[in-house]
Protein backbone atom coordinates (compact mmCIF):
# COMPACT_ATOMS: atom_id res chain seq x y z
CA UNK A 1 0.00 0.00 0.00
CA UNK A 2 1.20 3.53 -0.87
CA UNK A 3 2.35 6.22 1.75
CA UNK A 4 0.15 8.76 2.84
CA UNK A 5 1.83 11.07 1.98
CA UNK A 6 2.16 9.84 -1.69
CA UNK A 7 -1.52 9.35 -1.62
CA UNK A 8 -1.90 13.13 -0.55
CA UNK A 9 0.85 14.75 -2.79
CA UNK A 10 -1.73 14.93 -6.15
CA UNK A 11 -4.50 16.63 -4.17
CA UNK A 12 -2.01 19.07 -2.54
CA UNK A 13 -0.72 19.81 -5.63
CA UNK A 14 -4.02 20.46 -7.51
CA UNK A 15 -4.64 22.21 -4.68
CA UNK A 16 -1.88 24.37 -4.99
CA UNK A 17 -2.37 25.05 -8.40
CA UNK A 18 -6.31 26.61 -8.27
CA UNK A 19 -5.31 28.34 -5.07
CA UNK A 20 -2.34 30.17 -7.38
CA UNK A 21 -4.38 30.58 -10.03
CA UNK A 22 -7.59 32.41 -8.08
CA UNK A 23 -5.04 34.12 -6.18
CA UNK A 24 -6.14 32.70 -3.00
CA UNK A 25 -3.16 30.83 -1.08
CA UNK A 26 -3.75 32.15 1.93
CA UNK A 27 -7.50 31.68 1.85
CA UNK A 28 -6.69 27.84 0.99
CA UNK A 29 -4.30 27.68 3.67
CA UNK A 30 -6.89 28.25 6.72
CA UNK A 31 -9.74 26.21 4.69
CA UNK A 32 -7.22 23.59 5.01
CA UNK A 33 -5.87 24.07 8.69
CA UNK A 34 -9.66 23.61 10.12
CA UNK A 35 -10.28 20.97 8.26
CA UNK A 36 -6.80 19.17 9.30
CA UNK A 37 -7.64 19.83 12.62
CA UNK A 38 -11.17 18.04 12.18
CA UNK A 39 -9.40 14.75 10.70
CA UNK A 40 -7.04 14.83 13.45
CA UNK A 41 -9.85 14.60 16.68
CA UNK A 42 -9.22 11.41 17.52
CA UNK A 43 -13.56 10.96 17.63
CA UNK A 44 -13.27 12.09 13.85
CA UNK A 45 -10.39 9.97 12.72
CA UNK A 46 -12.41 6.78 14.58
CA UNK A 47 -15.97 7.61 12.71
CA UNK A 48 -14.73 8.46 9.40
CA UNK A 49 -12.05 5.52 9.13
CA UNK A 50 -14.61 3.05 10.25
CA UNK A 51 -15.95 0.95 7.22
CA UNK A 52 -19.92 0.76 8.09
CA UNK A 53 -19.65 5.12 7.78
CA UNK A 54 -21.24 5.82 4.25
CA UNK A 55 -19.13 8.13 2.43
CA UNK A 56 -21.73 10.84 2.17
CA UNK A 57 -22.11 9.97 5.85
CA UNK A 58 -18.08 10.79 6.27
CA UNK A 59 -18.86 14.40 4.52
CA UNK A 60 -21.48 15.66 6.35
CA UNK A 61 -19.66 14.96 9.38
CA UNK A 62 -16.77 17.04 8.51
CA UNK A 63 -19.48 19.54 6.83
CA UNK A 64 -21.48 19.74 10.00
CA UNK A 65 -18.49 20.29 12.27
CA UNK A 66 -16.63 22.56 10.03
CA UNK A 67 -20.52 24.59 9.63
CA UNK A 68 -20.19 27.90 8.27
CA UNK A 69 -16.66 28.31 8.48
CA UNK A 70 -16.41 26.30 4.99
CA UNK A 71 -17.07 27.82 2.05
CA UNK A 72 -18.40 26.32 -1.00
CA UNK A 73 -15.18 25.32 -2.38
CA UNK A 74 -13.83 23.91 0.97
CA UNK A 75 -17.22 22.23 1.07
CA UNK A 76 -16.78 20.48 -2.63
CA UNK A 77 -12.71 19.16 -1.15
CA UNK A 78 -14.36 17.74 1.84
CA UNK A 79 -16.93 15.95 -0.58
CA UNK A 80 -14.44 14.97 -3.26
CA UNK A 81 -12.01 13.66 -0.39
CA UNK A 82 -14.90 11.41 1.18
CA UNK A 83 -16.23 10.57 -1.97
CA UNK A 84 -12.72 8.93 -2.76
CA UNK A 85 -11.88 7.84 1.37
CA UNK A 86 -8.98 10.15 1.56
CA UNK A 87 -10.33 12.75 4.68
CA UNK A 88 -8.02 10.71 6.71
CA UNK A 89 -5.34 12.42 4.40
CA UNK A 90 -6.65 15.85 4.90
CA UNK A 91 -3.19 16.50 7.39
CA UNK A 92 -1.10 15.16 4.88
CA UNK A 93 -2.40 17.21 1.98
CA UNK A 94 -2.53 20.71 4.43
CA UNK A 95 1.22 19.97 5.28
CA UNK A 96 2.37 19.06 1.64
CA UNK A 97 0.38 22.39 0.62
CA UNK A 98 2.12 25.03 3.05
CA UNK A 99 5.10 23.46 1.89
CA UNK A 100 4.55 24.09 -1.93
CA UNK A 101 3.26 28.09 -1.24
CA UNK A 102 6.64 28.49 1.03
CA UNK A 103 8.59 27.38 -1.75
CA UNK A 104 6.69 29.61 -3.62
CA UNK A 105 6.58 32.41 -1.20
CA UNK A 106 10.71 32.12 -1.32
CA UNK A 107 10.12 31.44 3.18
CA UNK A 108 11.85 28.73 4.83
CA UNK A 109 10.71 27.36 8.09
CA UNK A 110 13.04 27.87 10.95
CA UNK A 111 12.94 25.36 14.13
CA UNK A 112 14.62 26.94 17.12
CA UNK A 113 14.99 24.68 20.04
CA UNK A 114 16.03 26.11 23.17
CA UNK A 115 17.08 24.92 27.06
CA UNK A 116 14.56 28.02 28.05
CA UNK A 117 12.02 30.22 26.82
CA UNK A 118 13.31 32.33 24.56
CA UNK A 119 12.77 36.46 25.37
CA UNK A 120 10.65 37.81 21.47
CA UNK A 121 13.40 40.37 21.07
CA UNK A 122 15.63 38.10 20.75
CA UNK A 123 13.42 35.49 17.90
CA UNK A 124 13.14 38.91 16.22
CA UNK A 125 16.80 39.06 16.34
CA UNK A 126 17.50 35.14 14.99
CA UNK A 127 15.00 36.20 12.35
CA UNK A 128 16.17 38.77 10.98
CA UNK A 129 19.82 37.62 10.86
CA UNK A 130 18.81 34.43 9.29
CA UNK A 131 16.71 36.13 6.89
CA UNK A 132 19.44 37.93 5.70
CA UNK A 133 21.69 34.97 5.38
CA UNK A 134 19.37 32.76 3.63
CA UNK A 135 18.01 35.79 1.52
CA UNK A 136 14.61 34.80 1.98
CA UNK A 137 11.30 35.44 4.36
CA UNK A 138 12.24 33.26 7.73
CA UNK A 139 9.38 31.67 10.06
CA UNK A 140 10.29 30.59 13.16
CA UNK A 141 8.71 28.28 15.39
CA UNK A 142 10.17 27.90 18.54
CA UNK A 143 10.03 24.81 21.24
CA UNK A 144 11.95 24.83 24.69
CA UNK A 145 13.92 21.15 25.05
CA UNK A 146 15.79 21.49 28.81
CA UNK A 147 18.20 18.54 27.61
CA UNK A 148 20.40 20.74 25.76
CA UNK A 149 21.92 22.36 29.15
CA UNK A 150 21.72 25.56 27.74
CA UNK A 151 22.20 27.34 24.32
CA UNK A 152 20.12 26.90 21.41
CA UNK A 153 19.61 24.68 18.03
CA UNK A 154 18.53 26.10 14.50
CA UNK A 155 17.43 23.80 11.92
CA UNK A 156 16.34 25.43 8.36
CA UNK A 157 15.82 23.05 6.11
CA UNK A 158 19.85 20.88 5.57
CA UNK A 159 21.37 24.05 7.28
CA UNK A 160 21.59 23.27 11.45
CA UNK A 161 23.54 25.59 13.43
CA UNK A 162 24.05 23.85 16.95
CA UNK A 163 24.95 26.42 19.82
CA UNK A 164 24.01 24.09 22.49
CA UNK A 165 25.76 23.24 25.45
CA UNK A 166 25.51 20.09 24.62
CA UNK A 167 26.66 20.41 21.38
CA UNK A 168 29.40 22.60 22.27
CA UNK A 169 30.36 19.71 25.07
CA UNK A 170 30.09 16.67 22.58
CA UNK A 171 32.51 18.46 20.08
CA UNK A 172 34.79 19.04 22.52
CA UNK A 173 34.86 15.28 23.24
CA UNK A 174 35.58 14.69 19.85
CA UNK A 175 38.26 16.85 19.92
CA UNK A 176 40.12 15.62 22.97
CA UNK A 177 39.64 11.59 21.62
CA UNK A 178 41.53 12.55 18.71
Amino acid sequence: MAEPVTIARPYAQALYRLARERDALGPWQERLDLLAAIAMHPEVDRRVRDPRLTREQSAALFLDIAGEHLDAAGRNLVRLLAENRRLPLLPAIRDLYARLRHEAEGAVDVELVAAREVPEALVERITAALSQRLQRRVDVSVRTDPGLLGGAVIRAGDLVIDGSVRGRLQRLAQALGQ
